[in-house]
């Protein structure tokens, strides 16, 4: 596959969450244009499961659907933290439960035609409970569900969030 040529590249927006950028490129067909991205330093996403064998979700209202959504706890990596010490913040302050044991099962870029974000999965087990502590934007109800709970509710659409979508692909056949 031929790459796009970059002719110039132009930051229009940043944000202490990502980067907002519009590059002038070339396309393969020789067509010159722009294309729009965000960068990001990539997110962590926790399928925790407690030692009754149910994995710990987190129901949050999601503003650009306006509605409640359902999600393995996850977040973005700030400046300066790894994707593993991401994993086990994000765990904390969304569910209140430290990771004891924490295993990276794979990666994924949410959405490839618009971010160079990497979300890597990861299974944590021997959680201890210490308390939660949401940013000042967030509110969480924690769910528990079993592995047979959870693809009830993708079928039936209750769990619709494309991120907890493919690290339950990733990661399912890796919670034995």
């Amino acid at each position: 596959m031929k790459p796009y040529k970059t002719i110039a590249k132009k930051v229009l927006f940043e944000n202490p969450y990502w980067l907002y950028g519009c590059d002038r490129v070339e396309f393969p067909s020789g067509k010159q244009g722009e294309y729009h991205y965000v960068i990001t330093n990539g997110s962590s996403m926790v399928l925790a499961m407690d030692d009754t064998g149910r994995l710990l979700l987190v129901r949050q209202y999601r503003y650009t659907g306006n509605r409640d959504s359902l999600e393995f706890p996850c977040g973005g990596v700030k400046d300066g933290m790894n994707h593993d010490q991401t994993a086990r913040e994000e765990l904390r302050e969304e569910t209140g439960y430290m990771v004891g044991t924490i295993q990276a099962v794979g990666e994924f870029n949410p959405c490839n035609g618009l971010l160079d974000e990497i979300c890597r999965v990861y299974i944590a087990r021997n959680l201890r409970y210490t308390g939660a502590s949401p940013e000042e934007t967030e509110s969480f109800e924690l769910v528990r569900l079993t592995p047979e709970e959870i693809d009830a509710c993708i079928a039936d659409g209750t769990i619709w969030d494309g991120m907890t979508l493919a690290s339950w692909a990733i990661a399912k056949n890796h919670l034995s």
